[in-house]
């Protein structure tokens, strides 16, 4: 009798160890982007990229419903196509990227709101201002292959650039402005199991 209790107080610590062991994932960052979009003088858009970031996802829960997600990225990065207009968004108009080098993203909670959809909370760092976001979230699932696991995820979200001090807002001759408010940031990744 005692040997069964022995058995069964071993298998059930086991199995709770296993069930909340951290499985920790890194980005491919040759099949992941981070890209934006903004309205441009009213009428059309405006896009880029930025080229130099990084990331880290652990979770113990198969569903990746207990993740915690890091994410930088390098603001002098930052490529629309175009030079001069990149250099006016490292500038103190927009990023000052000479202060204020890094964005970065921490989150609080990844909540599942059905099928392979996700509500990612957390706290975006733009310069030195930091403010709670929301990205929805689809989960693309994992493949197993012969160089390990893999995982996809797309993550977009919509913030106000000016809450973070982007504050360049020259009017057009209608009165919209020639830069939006509002910026589209679309964040696809690939992640690498780490063993």
């Amino acid at each position: 009798m005692k040997r069964w209790k022995l058995l069964l107080a071993t298998t059930a610590l086991f199995v709770g160890m296993t069930a909340s062991a951290q499985t920790k994932w890194k980005l491919d960052k040759s099949h992941s982007s981070v890209r934006f979009s903004v309205t441009h003088m009213v009428v059309s858009e405006a896009e880029g990229t930025f080229k130099m970031w990084d990331g880290t996802v652990e979770h113990s829960k198969p569903d990746f419903s207990d993740a915690k997600i890091s994410f930088t990225v390098d603001v002098n990065s930052i490529n629309t196509d175009n030079e001069r207009r990149d250099g006016h968004l490292k500038s103190d108009d927009f990023f000052n990227a000479e202060k204020f080098p890094t964005m970065k993203f921490e989150s609080t909670s990844m909540q599942s709101v059905g099928g392979n959809k996700y509500k990612l909370n957390g706290n975006l760092t733009i310069r030195d201002i930091t403010k709670p976001v929301s990205f929805d979230v689809t989960y693309g699932g994992i493949l197993a292959g012969s160089r390990g696991r893999k995982a996809g995820f797309k993550a977009t979200t919509t913030i106000n650039r000016f809450d973070y001090n982007l504050k360049w807002d020259r009017a057009t001759e209608t009165g919209g402005l020639v830069v939006g408010k509002d910026v589209e940031v679309t964040v696809k990744v690939e992640l690498d199991e780490v063993k």
